[in-house]
């Protein structure tokens, strides 16, 4: 009822200013973002893969951290299971932002499967910071629409350069997925529960890289929620007791 009654709030007030100011951030988000489909296109062709593959993983998967898990798993050599399935764990949390968009979206169900396409971390942000039904539908579609095609056309720019650039290790390209998955993350590390999952799981990962097949450094950095939740659980329950 609150919620409901906050986007009747806002919808009686000066929306198309409001209209602008998110279409405004939005396009900001995607453009901003999806500039750096141009590393992945050429990331993905120098790790083997071809045009049409790197092409198919932006048209497909759209999802830029696990396509960069991916394709940097296959160039280091690793299993191409194991490099699936590290991409996998990567892109579940987006059905975690799919089952709080689904309320906020309030889609047709005719619409929901193409919508859930687009359910990645720029679209969730965008959306969730907006506090109109209304706001929160433009929010996403804006920057949906304009971070899938300018991934996907740099993404292909990317593929097509890659053979002008050279060697892509040189030029520290390979980097760029990381630094922006890490960019988007740290804003979102608010609490010291989430802080401590994030180390741990940077511990893991980069300490397990030397010693484990690439891909599955990235499995086990999974672990440290459950290690955290589970410490965390472990010292709340001593306070209770005293």
């Amino acid at each position: 009822m609150g919620e409901q009654t906050a986007f009747v709030d806002i919808a009686a007030g000066d929306g198309r200013k409001a209209d602008a100011a998110v279409v405004r951030d939005a396009l900001g988000v995607g453009v901003a973002v999806g500039l750096s489909g141009f590393a992945f296109g050429v990331t993905s062709a120098g790790s083997g893969l071809t045009l049409l593959q790197t092409c198919a993983l932006s048209l497909l998967v759209f999802t830029g951290a696990s396509q960069f898990a991916l394709v940097g798993a296959l160039a280091a050599g690793g299993n191409p299971l194991t490099a699936a399935a590290g991409a996998f764990f990567l892109g579940v949390r987006n059905a975690f932002y799919g089952l709080r968009l689904s309320q906020l979206l309030a889609l047709p169900r005719a619409v929901r499967p193409f919508a859930a396409q687009w359910v990645i971390d720029e679209t969730a942000a965008v959306a969730l910071a907006q506090r109109g039904r209304r706001q929160v539908r433009i929010g996403f579609a804006v920057t949906g629409l304009s971070l899938y095609v300018l991934w996907n056309l740099t993404t292909l720019l990317g593929a097509l350069g890659a053979e002008a650039i050279g060697d892509t290790d040189a030029w520290g390209l390979d980097a760029a997925g990381p630094a922006v998955f890490l960019a988007l993350l740290a804003p979102m590390l608010k609490t010291g529960t989430e802080r401590a999952v994030a180390g741990l799981a940077v511990l893991l990962g980069l300490g397990l890289l030397p010693v484990l097949p690439a891909g599955v450094p990235v499995l086990a950095a999974a672990l440290a929620a459950p290690v955290v939740l589970w410490a965390e659980g472990r010292r709340q329950g001593g306070r209770g007791e005293r």
